[in-house]
């Protein structure tokens, strides 16, 4: 049994979130790069030009990488040999995100009703996907989404019957549908399988991803490189302005389902793919 204080993952969260905000990752800043020299247009090597500098200045100033700070989704395992003490676990995390937006100067963007709309002025609440599971760490997945990629995602409930290409035709179709609005290059998540609501959090997972880890079943990697190809067929490029580099990866997370049914869901996130993880 190990006794974890909601005061360490408070300033945990708090971290995590400047950091987040104001550090591409090493995958997406790689792959940017790797993108950026086999791009042909000229005027879109210009524009991932300005997004690896945007990146840069960001990480050295602290400053955020994009002036939408997001709506902050955290993916939270909890060993079961975890003892919590000090509080309740949610509202920990959410003060976290508390602080850690007003630390870093950024942006509120949580509104307290979808009609009402009223910002609640503190970035929360966050929306929190908890897990339990073996073992006595705990660990935080932070994924700040802007709206701009979020509004575009889609999700469809198949026939089972339906064919794999009707599946594909309807994920490379939204992408499309998106154009410049998900502000691409853009990561691709795609949920398959389990509920309707199930499979949208799969495709939020899949967003988690590193970029250089492919699906784990081969079938289903052959069908992501396979479906970024045919997106970065379309060439609406980097800010929809052109070019070979559309997406930079697809991430497809597949699970059972019911007999009768085949849900599909597409969360995009833009070229600004922030995220950070946090073992306590």
């Amino acid at each position: 049994m190990r006794i974890i204080q909601m005061s360490e993952i408070t300033g945990a969260v708090c971290d995590a979130v400047i950091r987040a905000n104001t550090i591409l990752p090493p995958d997406i800043l790689e792959t940017l790069r790797a993108a950026r020299e086999k791009e042909s247009l000229p005027r879109a090597r210009k524009i991932l030009d300005i997004l690896l500098a945007n990146a840069d200045i960001a990480a050295k100033e602290r400053m955020p990488l994009c002036q939408d700070t997001g709506l902050v989704v955290i993916d939270l395992s909890v060993g079961q040999e975890v003892k919590l003490e000090g509080g309740p676990l949610e509202e920990a995390i959410q003060q976290g995100v508390r602080e850690g937006y007003k630390k870093g100067y950024f942006r509120n963007s949580m509104v307290n009703d979808p009609f009402v709309r009223m910002n609640t002025g503190d970035n929360t609440p966050a929306i929190i996907h908890t897990h339990i599971v073996p073992g006595e760490d705990l660990w935080l997945q932070i994924l700040p989404k802007g709206a701009g990629s979020e509004n575009m995602g889609a999700l469809a409930v198949f026939k089972p019957g339906e064919s794999l290409e009707s599946v594909k035709n309807f994920i490379v179709n939204t992408v499309a549908a998106a154009g410049a609005n998900s502000c691409p290059p853009v990561i691709v998540g795609i949920g398959c399988g389990g509920n309707l609501e199930h499979c949208a959090y799969l495709a939020k997972r899949a967003l988690l991803r590193p970029l250089d880890q492919r699906h784990e079943r081969r079938d289903i990697a052959d069908l992501e490189k396979e479906l970024l190809r045919e997106i970065n067929k379309l060439r609406i490029g980097p800010q929809g302005l052109g070019g070979d580099t559309t997406a930079l990866a697809v991430n497809m997370e597949v699970e059972p389902t019911h007999i009768a049914s085949l849900p599909v869901a597409v969360n995009m996130n833009c070229h600004c793919a922030r995220r950070a993880v946090v073992k306590i």
